[in-house]
């Protein structure tokens, strides 16, 4: 009797761990489609002028209207681009009044990059969303300096490297219409969001926990046979 109080503790235990699993990965789906629902209103609304103290947390994707004069210095940031193939966001320095900030300026395929040329012309004014996009790791390959080449978004050294304040605007209109660069506006399909899959992959191991557990307790010696 011990032997099957133990297996039965141990089988029911061991679903209900797996069942609460599930139950929180539903709840943080929940809360994930709340946080991307936020983010997408927040994108869409009406821009603002750029606030004069900015918090990476407090003010990522909001959308500003900046007017300055374009810099001929420009970084190309290695990117692929679904149905198009490999190409490179231009990232290029736009100076104000008071300080020079980065603006990402769009997608150019890799067979155009090389006709892009850039002169300082009038102010312009980009209309796009404020982004510290979080895409480097230990695994990121230090830029191609001599090639102009860069493997992923890293504000602080882009602005290092371009002499700006650490700030990027990602645009969404298009202050150079007809030129060979098509934005790539600031959207949400880069977040994360697997919890649905956790949660049926939770349930699917409970279940099976729980028919394994069944098969088990009916073959032990001295179960009843049918």
């Amino acid at each position: 009797m011990r032997r099957l109080a133990f297996l039965v503790i141990f089988g029911l235990g061991g679903a209900a761990i797996l069942i609460s699993l599930g139950i929180w990965q539903v709840q943080r789906l929940a809360w994930k489609q709340g946080v991307i629902a936020d983010i997408e209103a927040r994108i869409g609304t009406d821009p603002v002028p750029l606030p004069a103290q900015l918090d990476p947390d407090r003010d990522a994707y909001l959308p500003v209207e900046v007017t300055g004069i374009l810099s001929p210095d420009h970084l190309r940031v290695l990117v692929s681009k679904k149905q198009v193939g490999a190409g490179y966001r231009i990232i290029r320095p736009l100076r104000r009044e008071t300080d020079r900030i980065l603006i990402d300026m769009g997608f150019v395929t890799v067979a155009d990059a090389g006709a892009l040329q850039f002169e300082e012309g009038p102010p312009v004014t980009v209309v796009g969303n404020l982004q510290w996009p979080q895409e480097t790791d230990s695994f990121t390959p230090a830029p191609d300096l001599a090639e102009n080449i860069w493997f992923a978004r890293d504000v602080a050294a882009m602005a290092e490297a371009l002499g700006t304040e650490p700030v990027l605007v990602v645009r969404r209109d298009a202050p150079q219409p007809g030129g060979p660069l098509s934005p790539m506006p600031v959207d949400t399909s880069a977040i994360p969001n697997d919890h649905l899959q956790y949660a049926v992959t939770w349930f699917s191991l409970a279940a099976i926990w729980s028919v394994m557990t069944f098969f088990f307790l009916r073959r032990r010696p001295g179960a009843t046979k049918s």
